[in-house]
């Protein structure tokens, strides 16, 4: 059963403006060290920092929490399977909140923009 939706769009030129003006204090308040060396290792840096950003937004619409409470950005990581396919994994307390669900992420990207969409799924015993 579906138990959340979370769509978000953000433009790249605003998750750029806040690196190179708030640097490490915005890197570390809201991406994991792997985020982090996954996105510094790409050609175009930007792009994938504003799609783990709007992966995270995503998830937050689709608990219907916002960032409220106990969660945190950096509980919420974006990663790629082998294939490249992304995948969300949680950590801290919303980590263990969510156990027994599965969650789909779909991202995509214009030159400007970025967009996430995210489904939070109970998992059927």
């Amino acid at each position: 059963m579906v138990k959340g939706i979370g769509v978000d769009i953000i433009e790249i030129g605003r998750i750029r403006k806040s690196i190179v003006e708030s640097g490490d204090l915005f890197l570390e308040k809201v991406f994991t060290p792997r985020e982090i060396a996954y996105c510094q290792a790409r050609a175009n840096i930007y792009q994938h920092y504003a799609a783990r950003f709007a992966a995270k937004e995503a998830v937050s619409k689709a608990l219907s929490t916002g960032w409220a409470g106990e969660f945190r950005w950096k509980d919420v990581e974006v990663m790629n399977d082998p294939s490249g396919q992304p995948r969300i994994a949680f950590s801290g307390k919303l980590g263990e909140t969510l156990t027994g669900v599965s969650v789909f992420v779909s991202l995509s990207h214009s030159e400007s923009h970025v967009v996430a969409m995210v489904v939070i799924e109970e998992r059927v015993p």
